[in-house]
């Protein structure tokens, strides 16, 4: 303001803002953050399958690559949507003034390009060239995508390149990376991953709305379609007994996870039954990604599914949605 002594610019409000670490929790969603290295778990554990190896460290640091993805995308979410979400949402941290939305662009920007450098640096080419895929898929869904029948896909895509990049970091022979060796039957378990994660995105962009049952039975529909991708998996790789009945068990409580509240929004839609029902789809990924990792091993099995610890334990304090 001119005379006035008060610079007003968007220079002087970023400088004046000084976002908390629970500012910065809320807007990257840091309890979904622990449904990030399930996928790497279960993209490793596919590889186990068909006969190949991922040192610890390498699968650890693909782990963060997926969080650091994942953190990005639902900074960039909100930096995107921050016009709509000060109608909607102001509650948020970019609308309620806590994060500027030029810091959050520059964060979430920031994210990206770090996570391909560690995926290069942890895993070589493959991995990072998947990783490079997975953040170019982030952006377009989060600013030209989202809402539209491509967007869906997109988001789906964006869990599907995820379980890919566990697989990258695996190993078979003398060395050669295993992404392409993958057959039919392991492949469609990703591909599952995008369908059931597509269903879920177009249920949670109709939440705000209220009475639309269809986008309610579009994830359920999503959630059967990769139940059957299990069994299927289970008759064709014919695991041992304890690894047949640890995926049956994590199958079962997926089920029950997301089947309530998917109940509960199908009986009435209104955005404070379908809100919780698009979280506890969220969060049921880990259990069945769990279910299809067991197939490797019981190891795989409960290494991805104690993920769902910290994630429940977070969303008490933090939002999914």
């Amino acid at each position: 303001m001119a005379g006035g002594g008060v610079d007003c610019s968007d220079d002087a409000r970023d400088r004046s803002l000084r976002p908390t670490l629970a500012d910065i929790a809320e807007l990257v969603r840091v309890p979904n953050l622990f449904t990030a290295p399930p996928d790497v778990v279960l993209g490793a554990a596919l590889a186990a399958i068909a006969g190949a190896e991922l040192a610890i460290p390498t699968g650890a640091g693909l782990a963060v690559v997926s969080v650091l993805l994942y953190a990005a995308g639902t900074t960039l979410n909100d930096a995107f949507d921050a016009p709509i979400d000060a109608r909607e949402r102001p509650e948020r941290p970019i609308p309620s003034g806590r994060i500027s939305r030029r810091s959050a662009f520059g964060f979430g920007a920031g994210l990206l390009v770090v996570a391909v450098a560690v995926a290069f640096g942890v895993a070589g080419a493959t991995a990072a060239a998947v990783a490079a895929a997975l953040a170019s898929t982030i952006v377009l869904y989060d600013g030209a995508l989202k809402g539209t029948a491509a967007g869906f896909l997109a988001m789906g895509t964006t869990r599907g390149l995820n379980v890919l990049l566990g697989v990258t970091g695996a190993t078979a022979g003398a060395g050669d990376p295993v992404l392409t060796e993958l057959g039919p039957t392991l492949l469609a378990v990703p591909a599952v991953v995008v369908a059931y994660i597509a269903a879920v995105t177009f249920m949670a962009a109709r939440e705000a709305e209220g009475g639309n049952r269809d986008a309610v039975v579009v994830a359920a529909a999503g959630a059967l379609v990769a139940l059957v991708a299990l069994v299927r998996l289970l008759v064709a790789v014919r695991p041992p007994p304890p690894e047949t009945a640890a995926a049956v068990a994590f199958a079962v409580a997926f089920c029950w996870w997301v089947g309530r509240p998917l109940r509960a929004a199908y009986a009435d839609p209104v955005p404070a039954t379908v809100g919780p029902a698009v979280g506890a789809c969220v969060l049921g990924l880990v259990l069945l990604d769990a279910a299809f990792a067991s197939v490797a091993g019981l190891g795989w099995g409960l290494l991805t599914g104690a993920f769902l610890v910290p994630a429940v334990g977070l969303a008490r304090l933090f939002d999914v949605t």
